[in-house]
C-alpha cells in the first residue's frame, strides 16, 4: 500500500495529457501508482485563492497541478518506465 511515508513523486506538471501519458506509461510496466490533483480554484469561498484575487488574465490550462506518487522500492523502475518512448 502506498502511504506519504513511502511513496516517492516521480511526475509534476500542469498538462492533462502528459499526466495521462504518464499514468498509461506506469500502467504499461504495471507499476501502481496514486495520484493527486492540486486546483487554485477551489469551490470552498475560504480556501480559494480566486476568491481573494479573482482570476482575470490566469491561463485556466495552468490553474491544476497533476502529482504522480510510486511506492518508494519501485521508484527507479517507474522512472525508466516515465522515461521510455
Amino acid at each position: 500500500m502506498i502511504m506519504f511515508w513511502n511513496r516517492r513523486e516521480v511526475f509534476m506538471g500542469y498538462s492533462l495529457e502528459k499526466f495521462y501519458e504518464a499514468r498509461q506509461k506506469l500502467e504499461a510496466y504495471n507499476i501502481k501508482y496514486t495520484y493527486k490533483l492540486a486546483s487554485n480554484n477551489s469551490t470552498y469561498f475560504f480556501e480559494s485563492r480566486r476568491a481573494y484575487i479573482g482570476s482575470l488574465g490566469e491561463n485556466p490550462a495552468l490553474s491544476t497541478m497533476y502529482y504522480l506518487y510510486v511506492h518508494k522500492k519501485n521508484s527507479e523502475m517507474a522512472c525508466l518506465a516515465l522515461r521510455s518512448r
